[in-house]
């Protein structure tokens, strides 16, 4: 989801497919994580809903390709379909990224004979047998460019994975020059926090993300919210997100602006006396803010959506108008708007225009 929405808020038009499924049918997803086993633990993630059909996808209306890791590129890469379009790409010397266990489908394709690359280390093997340069991965984020393959470890990588991969396209960033601090707490939507957080890094913006009564290199467990057939979301385990920063003292004049993203924690931080002075002190002085779906907890807590035009997930409606402000609807879910300093959206659907409305305030800019 992370280059998806990315590459989508950076203004580029990205279609998903799968074999054998069309346009509107969803691919779920798994949550893998290192939980001090010999391997990683494996648990249910987002229902990922598709936006094109892949029988009607060919090579040549495409400017690059992106491949994601998880035990889908197990079978993908025995589909001959697949492998097919995989080539196609290669041989015609167009941006491939591929992440992960994705490089199967690359060795599968021929693709890595003769290149240097990187893969989550498991793959290592099967990689050196498709004839390619082994690179060992220093660390879980670690990525390698050869020409135009871009190969990335795991997810950590992301922020790095898609700055290449932009660049490849002919993107340039301008305006990166910025610092943004993240505000984090136990049981945050997962999508919410990570996809915001490393769009921003891969932009080249330093991020730090904290939580309160934490320190760098804490974990803040995270919670999948999706929407399964029920009459609110459902909720499943996410990822373990790692903290980058201290806490406590820290100042709004330290960064250029503030992310909030939502899920379960604004609920508990709205209490917190010192989280609701630091985002006073953002909104006071005029810093640009982007707060997503149950984010608008705090902001309504902190009594500074007075007379602001905001909208929010829609069960927290009542906080929003109570406060003062006028009610956006958000229709369809992934709408979101900016007033003045302050962009608000309703919930992880809404990323890509939820980013880009951020960029704009913040003057970081991708031009191709």
């Amino acid at each position: 989801m992370v280059p998806f929405q990315a590459l989508l808020a950076f203004g580029v038009s990205v279609d998903a497919v799968c074999p054998g499924k069309k346009a509107g049918e969803v691919c779920r997803t798994a949550v893998q994580q290192r939980s001090g086993h010999q391997t990683f633990s494996e648990s249910r993630g987002h229902n990922f809903s598709l936006n094109a059909t892949f029988d009607e996808i060919e090579s040549t209306k495409y400017d690059g390709l992106v491949i994601p890791g998880g035990r889908a590129p197990e079978y993908l890469a025995v589909d001959a379909s697949v492998v097919d379009l995989v080539r196609d790409f290669s041989n015609s010397r167009k941006p491939i990224a591929s992440i992960c266990h994705g490089q199967l489908i690359l060795a599968a394709a021929g693709s890595l004979k003769g290149r240097k690359c990187t893969a989550y280390p498991f793959v290592k093997p099967v990689l050196i047998a498709a004839g390619a340069h082994w690179v060992e991965p220093e660390t879980l984020a670690s990525c390698v460019v050869d020409g135009n393959i871009i190969t990335s470890v795991s997810y950590r990588g992301h922020p790095e994975f898609i700055r290449h991969f932009v660049k490849a396209l002919g993107g340039t960033i301008t305006g990166s020059d910025r610092r943004i601090l993240c505000l984090c707490g136990d049981y945050m939507e997962d999508y919410e926090v990570t996809v915001p957080f490393q769009s921003l890094q891969a932009l080249e913006c330093h991020v730090d993300a904290v939580c309160p009564k934490k320190k760098a290199g804490d974990t803040c467990p995270t919670a999948i919210h999706d929407f399964e057939g029920d009459q609110t979301y459902s909720e499943k385990p996410g990822h373990n997100f790692i903290l980058t920063a201290k806490f406590e003292g820290l100042e709004a004049s330290m960064y250029d602006a503030l992310v909030i993203p939502g899920g379960r924690a604004p609920a508990y931080l709205a209490l917190d006396d010192s989280v609701i002075a630091l985002v006073k002190d953002f909104m006071e002085t005029k810093k640009p803010v982007a707060s997503i779906c149950h984010g608008q907890q705090i902001l309504a807590a902190a009594n500074v959506l007075k007379g602001r035009k905001c909208t929010a997930y829609p069960a927290v409606k009542l906080n929003v108008v109570l406060s003062g402000a006028t009610w956006l609807e958000p229709d369809p879910i992934d709408r979101c708007f900016t007033d003045g300093n302050l962009v608000t959206g309703a919930g992880w659907p809404g990323h890509p225009e939820f980013i880009s409305q951020f960029m704009t305030l913040l003057g970081v800019r991708v031009s191709f």
